[in-house]
Order: C-alpha cells, then sequence, then structure tokens
C-alpha cells in the first residue's frame, strides 16, 4: 500500500514522503496512529493544503522533546532484582520497567520511547537509548543492581559481577596448603638426607 507520511517515522521516511509499505503495518499501525495518509489525489491534496500545519507541528513538538531532553539525558536509574553470585538477574529488566523508573525521576516516558533490543539479564550499568521525537533521542543509564549499597558501588566503577571478597578469602586458602606442603617436602628431602 503506497501512503503518505505526516511525520518522519524512523527506518521508513520523512514527513511528506509516499512509501510503498504492507498493508498490515499501514492499516493497523500507521493509519490509526495519525502517522500516516493512504496515498490517493484527494489525500495528495489535503496533505498539501495541512503541510505548513503539520511543519509548524512537528517543529514545536520537536522544540519541547529537546528541552526534556537536555534534562533526561544522562540521567541514571537505579533498578534493584534479584540476581545470582555470577551477575544473572532471575528475571529480566524490559522496557516496561525502564520507563516506570525514568518516569518515577519525573519524567513522562512510555514504554515504547525506550528502544531496547533486547531485555536486560545481567547486573551492572547499561546505557539505554530514549526515542522523545523521531528526531530527538537521548541517553539513559540503566542501574541494574541487588541493592541500593551495590547500586552506589556500581556508580563509582566498581565491577559487581564478581564478587570480590569471596576471590580474596580463595587466595588466601589456596596460599595455606601451598606452604604446608612445600614444609612437608622439605622435611622428608631432609630425613632422607640423614637416612643416606
Amino acid at each position: 500500500m503506497d501512503i503518505i507520511l505526516l511525520e518522519r517515522v524512523a527506518k521508513l521516511g520523512q514527513m511528506g514522503e509516499t512509501v510503498r509499505v504492507r498493508d498490515g503495518y499501514a492499516r493497523n499501525f500507521l493509519l490509526p496512529a495519525g502517522k500516516a495518509l493512504r496515498a490517493t489525489k484527494e489525500n495528495k491534496a489535503r496533505f498539501e493544503s495541512m503541510k505548513v500545519q503539520l511543519e509548524t507541528r512537528n517543529i514545536e513538538l520537536k522544540n519541547e522533546a529537546a528541552k526534556v531532553g537536555e534534562k533526561l539525558n544522562g540521567l541514571e536509574v537505579v533498578l534493584v532484582r534479584q540476581a545470582g553470585e555470577t551477575g544473572q538477574l532471575y528475571g529480566s529488566v524490559s522496557t516496561r520497567d525502564i520507563a516506570d523508573a525514568v518516569t518515577a525521576a519525573g519524567f513522562s516516558v512510555a514504554r515504547n520511547q525506550v528502544m531496547l533490543n533486547h531485555p536486560i539479564k545481567t547486573i551492572g550499568l547499561h546505557e539505554i537509548p530514549v526515542t522523545l521525537h523521531p528526531e530527538v533521542e537521548v541517553s539513559v543509564r540503566a542501574n541494574v543492581a541487588r541493592s541500593a549499597e551495590e547500586a552506589e558501588r556500581q556508580s563509582r566503577g566498581e565491577d559487581m559481577s564478581v564478587n570480590r571478597d569471596d576471590l580474596d578469602d580463595e587466595d588466601e586458602f589456596d596460599a595455606a596448603p601451598v606452604a604446608e606442603a612445600e614444609d612437608d617436602i622439605e622435611g622428608e628431602v631432609e630425613a632422607e638426607a640423614e637416612q643416606a
């Protein structure tokens, strides 16, 4: 189906362009959302008469999104989740979780504005793109941790996927048997030397 875009649509085209899309995409998403019109003679004439209004509205929305984007860009949201020893989450963090956390921080963001290709399944710091307007994209940092204290440590730059205390304890325990084994070998060597 040929359609006329009423606004910029990612990976499709700019406002005013006539593009061919699949019928279902046009009927189920673009037309009901008001993002496009069917490409007929009447609609082309209608678009030409509406073009100035649409461009003005688009510029206003873009400017508003840019103002919000300046404040939102670089925001860090903390998401506390249960995770295993290796940092693997027992669940996952989805676009809804991130949108809710950003909204709780004082910004109005819908889950379809959060661009997450796949759910987050590990603890750590994750940069998430948020599209406020088709032409305005900002980055939000999701700090996924087991607790608020761990989130603070991650913010300072510590790697929480490996428990450092456990590594230090293992090194101490491994060193003790080696030292004992060396003493036993020296004792055996001295005993053999005395027998000879």
